[in-house]
């Protein structure tokens, strides 16, 4: 498995090339301004005690407060925390947001803990860094096995901490806690967006196009679903367990409803089912990764056969696979671009959290496709001007967005 926090600072080494960039600013941005680590005791149900270990990077704040999101996952490392800050500062600087990079995550698997045992967990969490975060600081947000009732908890740990309700500290609340209407589809919706983009520049009519979506949360899920309201044709999705397949296309609220009825998307229907990684190499016009990082790596990327790529996850393409994907035609949409819906209306939430007024979903949504528009446009224009792919596009107007607001 590659290394995240290598890929994320070879991606900027290749920006750095391509916008030529001077070594003191590449060292600059080739690491966080700080990574905390900390050890979490958690007493269980049983009366055991647990350590946990957690994590929170830092990666830039020139042009405002750390953002980012915290997961929990067995996976976690450290590595991958930097990797995701770095990413986070990137994305939201392509989306021209007031805010920087920062992302945190816990070693832990979510469904071994009881609902305690999760708040406990939290709780300790926030009481460890609560000192390194805040609504100037650092705002972090929901993102892999997080919810809104985890970011509740925190919200609620961090005001009795510092002695004042601070609703702005942290975003992707539950709605009735300041949380913002129009959040849980935010990132699919943003993606959707940029689908629609693509295609009015491809000429791609939706009914004749095809997708497939790899990964079936909250991102595949509401990309997936909004896709299709727009008459795009999602003819597979898959899930950790496997995949499916119906060349007619699929309805996703049903395959939704079978999802939470068995707990897998595989014998939905008649649709035929598929190894779960066979979904990457489907001959699509647009593949959609939007599981976990390094999906399509050197090993798998030369059997991609779509025409488009969307990356929904954070990092589900390594550089390697880039330079073979770029070698086959294959047009990568970046996360950095694909996926900042999520990101830009955690902002809005922070926003209307720090100016105490509140928007209804149509306003938020109009907001959003404006910033997701504006930013396709400028990493689409930036690609044709410097001749290069859509990654190295988007990330040259980050990088070089953030180095400008360098104090």
């Amino acid at each position: 498995m590659s290394d995240p926090f290598e890929n994320a600072k070879k991606q900027l080494e290749n920006v750095a090339k391509l916008i030529d960039i001077n070594e003191a600013d590449l060292a600059y941005l080739s690491s966080p301004k700080k990574v905390i680590t900390v050890s979490i005791p958690v007493k269980m149900d049983d009366g055991s005690l647990r350590i946990f270990k957690g994590f929170r990077s830092q990666h830039n704040n020139d042009r405002g407060p750390f953002k980012g999101g915290i997961r929990y996952h067995p996976q976690v490392s450290e590595s991958e925390i930097k990797a995701f800050s770095m990413w986070m500062s990137w994305k939201c600087s392509v989306a021209d947001l007031p805010l920087g990079g920062g992302k945190g995550g816990i070693i832990v698997d979510p469904k071994e803990l009881s609902e305690s045992e999760l708040e406990r967990l939290s709780r300790g969490y926030i009481k460890l860094i609560y000192r390194d975060i805040g609504p100037d600081l650092d705002i972090p947000a929901p993102d892999v096995n997080t919810n809104s009732k985890i970011m509740d908890w925190f919200e609620d740990e961090y005001s009795k901490l510092v002695g004042q309700e601070s609703l702005a500290m942290i975003t992707g609340k539950s709605l009735g806690n300041g949380g913002s209407k129009g959040r849980t589809e935010a990132t699919g919706r943003g993606g959707v967006y940029v689908l629609e983009q693509l295609a009015k520049r491809k000429d791609l009519k939706p009914e004749d196009t095809t997708i497939a979506v790899q990964g079936f949360g909250n991102v595949g899920y509401y990309f997936a679903l909004l896709a299709r309201e727009l008459g795009f044709k999602i003819v597979a999705v898959s899930d950790s367990k496997g995949g499916i397949f119906e060349k007619q296309g699929l309805d996703i609220e049903k395959v939704m409803a079978h999802k939470k009825e068995k707990g897998k998307v595989q014998g939905f229907d008649s649709a035929k089912e598929i190894p779960g990684d066979e979904i990457l190499e489907m001959d699509v016009d647009v593949l959609v990764p939007s599981a976990l990082e390094n999906a399509i790596n050197e090993k798998n990327a030369d059997s991609v056969k779509a025409k488009f790529v969307i990356e929904m996850a954070n990092g589900p393409v390594t550089p390697e696979a880039d330079e073979i994907l770029n070698e086959k035609g294959i047009i990568v949409v970046p996360d950095v671009l694909a996926n900042a819906g999520g990101v830009t209306v955690s902002y809005f939430e922070w926003l209307q959290n720090k100016q105490d007024k509140y928007w209804e979903e149509d306003e938020v949504n109009a907001k959003l496709e404006e910033k997701i528009v504006d930013a396709f446009n400028q990493s689409y224009e930036e690609m044709e001007k410097l001749g290069v792919d859509f990654r190295k596009a988007a990330y040259a107007l980050a990088v070089r967005k953030v180095l400008e607001a360098r104090d």
